[in-house]
């Protein structure tokens, strides 16, 4: 049976990211050694680094000034080494879930921190509007995507201080204007490769301005510096999101990328809007292209977990919503076919032509 992968993360990655991984594992470009047994600073890996470097600023038009790096500890440790960093005074945030959440705690550690909004108040079904962010910030940080809840801003701040953003689910998936950025950063097992790598996309000017001494590691001048070579890299996710990259590249770049997305959404919204059975959770206007929160209609709340066992049956994988929020997700991330979105759909419909 075919099998429809809807993780949050790790989660599904191109086909011919996952095969050419396999073939470097067992032979690194016809060289005899596997990716896996080969020097991080050899001739070799310095290439595959090169080129997912050089294919980042391509696809996102990264402008001159700002430097790509792959680092380890995931966006969890971004959350304390950006106020490391950059925060002497008092930061700006926008709490708008778990992980934003989870990014304010670290960063009150370094200083004042001001949540200029919160959408809480409605368990972070929106994005907050209307916010102002003080002008003496040392920067404002967002998260662009929320995956627990299903919100998502789909545009890019015109901030008058650095703004930051978490992009771990949503990078590459749309056209942006990288100059509106300080700094953006994730993990990559959303959109990128498997778990293990951090992409930091950073503006060297903001850098260099705390007085506070940084240990060597947690400070992003040394990664710069060493070219993500101070210490060993992750090697295999790296060359998996090189893989990843070209990937995207070959199917047009970006513009196609966020009209392949919008259709599978739309798909999908639809569905659910006009369902007796299901509702989304998301405000229509903060609705997620990434990840779709939807749960059963009061009344047919006894049914989710027949849904479940029906839905496995027809091979959907990773629809069960986090479990702070419990219903369905479906992550819908760059490299789900369309098929797969068209094939929940039916799922859904089936099930409830016999349930409701």
């Amino acid at each position: 049976m075919k099998k429809h992968n809807f993780n949050a993360g790790p989660s599904i990655l191109p086909q011919i990211a996952i095969e050419n991984t396999a073939k470097a594992v067992l032979d690194l470009n016809g060289i005899g050694l596997s990716l896996l047994e080969i020097s991080h600073r050899s001739k070799d890996f310095q290439a595959v680094i090169d080129e997912a470097v050089a294919l980042f600023k391509e696809l996102l038009n990264i402008p001159e000034g700002y430097q790509v790096l792959f680092l380890g500890g995931g966006a969890s440790l971004q959350f304390a080494m950006i106020p490391y960093n950059l925060l002497s005074k008092k930061a700006a945030y926008l709490e708008t879930g778990v992980w934003a959440k989870k990014a304010v705690k670290e960063a009150k550690l370094f200083g004042e921190v001001n949540v200029v909004a919160s959408s809480a108040d409605k368990n972070f079904s929106y994005i907050p509007k209307n916010f102002t962010v003080p002008a003496d910030a040392d920067y404002f940080h967002i998260t662009t995507n929320n995956t627990i809840y299903g919100t998502e801003i789909r545009t890019d701040f015109d901030c008058k201080v650095p703004l930051i953003a978490d992009m771990s689910s949503d990078i590459l998936s749309r056209p942006m204007d990288v100059s509106k950025y300080a700094m953006i950063y994730g993990g990559a097992q959303k959109n990128l490769g498997p778990a293990g790598v951090t992409f930091v996309i950073v503006r060297e000017d903001i850098l260099g301005k705390v007085e506070r001494a940084i240990p060597t590691m947690l400070d992003y001048r040394t990664h710069i510096k060493e070219g993500s070579m101070f210490n060993t890299p992750p090697c295999l996710p790296i060359f998996t999101v090189k893989e990843t990259l070209k990937w995207i590249k070959s199917l047009g770049g970006l513009k196609v990328i966020e009209k392949m997305n919008i259709e599978k959404a739309e798909l999908l919204y639809n569905a659910i809007d006009n369902s007796k059975m299901f509702v989304g959770t998301a405000e229509k206007d903060s609705r997620s292209l990434m990840n779709i929160c939807f749960v059963m209609k009061e009344e047919y709340k006894d049914k989710e977990e027949a849904f479940m066992e029906f839905a496995k049956n027809r091979g959907m994988v990773g629809i069960k919503g986090h479990r702070s929020v419990g219903g369905f997700r479906a992550s819908t991330y760059n490299a789900l076919p369309k098929e797969s979105v068209e094939a929940l759909v039916a799922c859904m419909r089936d099930f409830e032509k016999e349930n409701a």
